[in-house]
């Protein structure tokens, strides 16, 4: 397509914003008269193989996003197929998932010709055409299913206007225009078809290990059950292994999805049940009815996690994640996240997991191991704040005491918090020296959450310190959110993946309470308030109680940064290393 260009790479250090006021209407320009004939190209929809990772952007169906990841050119390329193309559509990124503030591409018709270029919106939402145009356009083409859009962006523009590409979560957000339009300018964002979709844009380079000739595939999969016509419904269903069924190695997994169902199946998990257990009763319905047994809550230990736009995830060639065998429950848990917001009635639905395993044991079996916060109230994050963090630590004394003298290999992470997260991030600290990131996540939602392939194996040995720090937002909160279970309580989790499994299976903290009954002390005297002291009454009760002014909320961030934490630093019978109570680092 000659003349289709519209992406100019800028070099770092960016130009300065004078150069580009100067420049802004010549670009401007150049982007409104950029004409795609899209009527006259014909053709075969793209290879496939070109654009690995594929995922339904609206819940119809209708835009299918395929994509692959340049490392070397620091540059996503998208493929977009439109199967219904009226008079054009936006698609891009913004901080979380919201058409205030996002970097977009737009293809537009004024209804005899169709235009591409590169925008953006300001904090109303009004739509503008950058001045530096980063969505570079590199072809369209007519498929009997639909147009196919291709286009490429850097990671990373220098222009104050885009949007950074990190690792971890993107929101795409994407529009649809029903009616010829004279310029972007001219589109109401408010009045358009839109939505939103979370994914993983940057996926590292695995190379896949070579699969052993015995391995078997064990399906885990909804019993063709009927999605609920509402928006949102988790769906538990309980699986048995065979009797007597021997120590295997899962050895990788990938999701088996539904036809016709690809943009309403969220996010699945398969979990274990607790070996303590003889029996767990079957269950096949609403995770959160009252008829679903309290014992399944017992059925925690993740052994696969999927999300969409993710793909099959393969374990390390040294090792496997064991199930089966002595010690081991029989009992697997099933939950399916079905976002329906579109309200379909009827569909029905048999998506699942399907673990790949061997009785070839390989040299290490994979452990799992909980970092953070540990699950208590004593953590709690004032109403009404916009960014609150609050830090776990998996101390040098707990991994002095735990790892081998040879150490342990992280290889993959799963970042948790609840509805208030906004942020998390983990790091290895050496000799007080943070050494590097072992997973992080700068726009993390509770609703998108997927067990990640780290780009690179990070070593812990003895004596390293892994610190995981959470962001919060509670400006829609009227009390003080504490840690817990549920699901308007927080919590603050990496549960990382790693070879060889070691004893250790909790590495956690949380402030020291003696130090905590000061701070609710110091608030009773500073305010001149009743903030009972009395043993009948619960931690979280003395939160809800505190009047959140400035001096308190800033009392409360001092005390979670310099007061000593209680460790603890867990074997998986839940007995504990003995590491107590530790300064902080």
């Amino acid at each position: 397509l000659p003349g289709m260009q519209t992406s100019r790479s800028k070099p770092c250090p960016c130009p300065s914003f004078k150069l580009r006021e100067v420049a802004s209407m010549y670009f401007t320009m150049i982007a409104v008269f950029l004409v795609i004939l899209v009527v006259a190209l014909q053709g075969s929809a793209p290879r496939g193989s070109d654009f690995p990772y594929k995922v339904p952007l609206d819940p119809q169906g209708l835009l299918e996003l395929s994509w692959n990841v340049s490392y070397p050119k620091q540059a996503v390329h998208f493929q977009l197929l439109i199967r219904d193309l009226q008079f054009g559509l936006l698609f891009g990124m913004s901080d979380r998932g919201e058409f205030e503030n996002a970097d977009l591409a737009v293809l537009w018709s004024d209804g005899h010709n169709s235009y591409f270029g590169d925008a953006w919106t300001d904090a109303k939402g009004q739509l503008h055409m950058d001045s530096q145009q980063d969505y570079e356009l590199l072809g369209a083409q007519r498929a009997p299913e639909g147009l196919y859009l291709l286009f490429r962006r850097a990671f990373s523009t220098c222009d104050p206007k885009d949007y950074v590409i990190e690792d971890g979560t993107v929101h795409l957000i994407y529009g649809i225009l029903e009616k010829p339009v004279r310029s972007p300018q001219a589109i109401n964002i408010s009045a358009i078809h839109r939505g939103l979709q979370r994914v993983q844009l940057l996926k590292p380079n695995i190379t896949i290990p070579e699969l052993p000739s015995d391995m078997k595939t064990m399906e885990i999969t909804a019993p063709d059950v009927v999605i609920p016509s509402q928006e949102t419904t988790y769906w538990c269903y309980m699986a048995e292994l065979p009797d007597s069924f021997p120590k295997h190695h899962i050895i990788m997994y990938e999701p088996v999805i539904t036809a016709g169902n690809e943009a309403l199946v969220h996010h699945m998990e398969v979990f274990q049940c607790a070996a303590e257990f003889d029996s767990f009763p079957h269950y096949n319905g609403p995770c959160d009815s009252k008829m679903k047994p309290d014992r399944l809550n017992y059925c925690r230990h993740v052994l696969a996690a999927w999300a969409m736009g993710a793909q099959a995830f393969y374990y390390p060639e040294e090792a496997g994640l064991a199930f089966g065998g002595p010690g081991s429950s029989r009992y697997l848990r099933l939950e399916i996240h079905y976002h329906n917001p579109l309200v379909f009635k009827g569909r029905r639905d048999s998506s699942g997991i399907r673990l790949y395993y061997t009785a070839t044991l390989r040299r290490y079996d994979a452990g799992i191991m909980e970092l953070g916060l540990v699950y208590t109230p004593v953590m709690a994050i004032p109403p009404g704040e916009d960014a609150f963090i609050l830090t776990g630590y998996c101390t040098d004394k707990c991994t002095q005491l735990a790892l081998p003298a040879a150490g342990i290999r992280i290889f993959a992470s799963q970042l948790h918090t609840h509805l208030a997260g906004r942020k998390v991030v983990t790091v290895l600290s050496r000799d007080g020296r943070e050494q590097q990131v072992v997973n992080a996540d700068g726009h993390y939602s509770p609703h998108f959450q997927e067990i990640r392939m780290l780009k690179e194996v990070v070593a812990v040995f003895p004596g390293d310190e892994l610190i995981t720090t959470c962001t919060y937002n509670t400006e829609d909160r009227s009390r003080a959110t504490v840690g817990g279970f549920g699901i308007l309580e927080e919590m603050c989790v990496n549960y990382v993946h790693y070879y060889p499994q070691t004893q250790l299976e909790l590495c956690k903290s949380a402030v020291d309470p003696g130090y905590l009954h000061r701070y609710f002390n110091l608030v009773n005297r500073f305010n001149d308030e009743e903030v009972c002291m009395c043993p009948q009454v619960s931690i979280p009760q003395q939160f809800s109680s505190i009047p959140w002014n400035t001096f308190n909320r800033d009392m409360l961030k001092s005390l979670y940064g310099f007061a000593p934490i209680s460790m603890h630093c867990n074997k998986s019978s839940a007995i504990r290393f003995p590491v107590r109570i530790a300064s902080q680092p």
